[in-house]
């Protein structure tokens, strides 16, 4: 087995590892084009993970699960954008609550409904059907990397060419473009400026509904703070992919091979627990780094 080949395991992981990445971030990048920074991630992903796998649990059903985990995702997006649009509060105090808000109502909830404040294990839960793709299946090694993935993850793939098409295709996308780089401009034609952004963040609301989703029903249980700083490094994500749908990709792809490789790391390296778990967040910040030394040098260019 040449070098390429004992790859594919852990690129393929890595594939579904940076799923949730890839969702949260491509909804945080509507917020982002609409010129809010969207710090609010992190609590709505940890509420659609919750309340979609309740709800399949107890409708029985995977899709009326998640779209109903959706919907009070959405809910709780509507709740800060409204707040901080219209009650004009800050962007930041109000991500920060809802952060805050998620984190404890879902544990205080999950006690009240299963009787635990620890994980909670969901026995009869439909299973996350995994696809195959024949065009796919066909091609040598790269088939490999691409067929036999949860749902979840071909879904993430259209709703990357979607947010392409929307943000670089259409009046909305140029609209939402437009209020983030002069709201007075967009004011001016005798739009609201606030639409957009209110807009793009029930749009985070539902990728970052789609994101937990991904989290709890792959896993079949709960675990408090399950996100455990996804919501964050999807932010990073959005500026390492220079704030564009393919650079979103790739720099989820990057974090997510950075899990899986800790994750293989654990069995494989005689190096430290933790400094293994710890790996995934050096990059964030190692990447954050780079991205600002970037950022400086092309500005000390022109």
């Amino acid at each position: 087995m040449n070098t390429f080949e004992s790859s594919i395991p852990l690129i393929h992981n890595s594939v579904n590892i940076m799923t949730p990445f890839l969702l949260a971030a491509m909804g945080g990048l509507f917020t982002e084009l609409s010129g809010m920074l969207n710090i609010a991630l992190e609590g709505l992903m940890l509420f659609g993970a919750f309340f979609s796998v309740v709800f399949a649990y107890y409708t029985g059903s995977l899709f009326f699960g998640v779209l109903l985990g959706i919907t009070v995702t959405m809910a709780l997006s509507l709740v800060f954008g409204s707040i901080t649009l219209y009650l004009k509060a800050n962007v930041f105090i109000t991500g920060l609550a809802t952060n805050l808000f998620a984190s404890g109502f879902t544990v205080v909830l999950a006690f009240h409904l299963f009787g635990n404040k620890g994980v909670i294990l969901f026995q009869d839960l439909p299973e996350l059907p995994k696809l195959t793709i024949p065009l796919l299946q066909k091609l040598p090694f790269i088939g490999d990397l691409f067929i036999n993935h949860n749902i979840f993850v071909y879904l993430s793939w259209l709703v990357v060419i979607a947010a392409y098409l929307v943000i670089y295709k259409t009046p909305f996308g140029m609209h939402v473009r437009g209020t983030g780089l002069n709201a007075r401009a967009i004011k001016s034609l005798g739009l609201n400026p606030r639409k957009y952004q209110l807009s793009a963040i029930l749009i985070s609301g539902f990728t970052c509904g789609l994101a937990g989703a991904v989290l709890t029903l792959n896993l079949g249980a709960f675990i408090p703070n399950m996100t455990s700083g996804r919501g964050w490094i999807a932010l990073v994500v959005i500026y390492l992919g220079n704030r564009t749908p393919l650079g979103v990709l790739i720099a989820s792809f990057i974090f997510g091979f950075a899990e899986s490789f800790s994750n293989y790391a654990q069995g494989s390296i005689n190096i430290p627990a933790d400094f293994i778990l710890a790996f995934p967040y050096l990059i964030t910040v190692a990447a954050l780094i780079l991205h600002s030394m970037w950022k400086h040098y092309r500005v000390e260019a022109r």
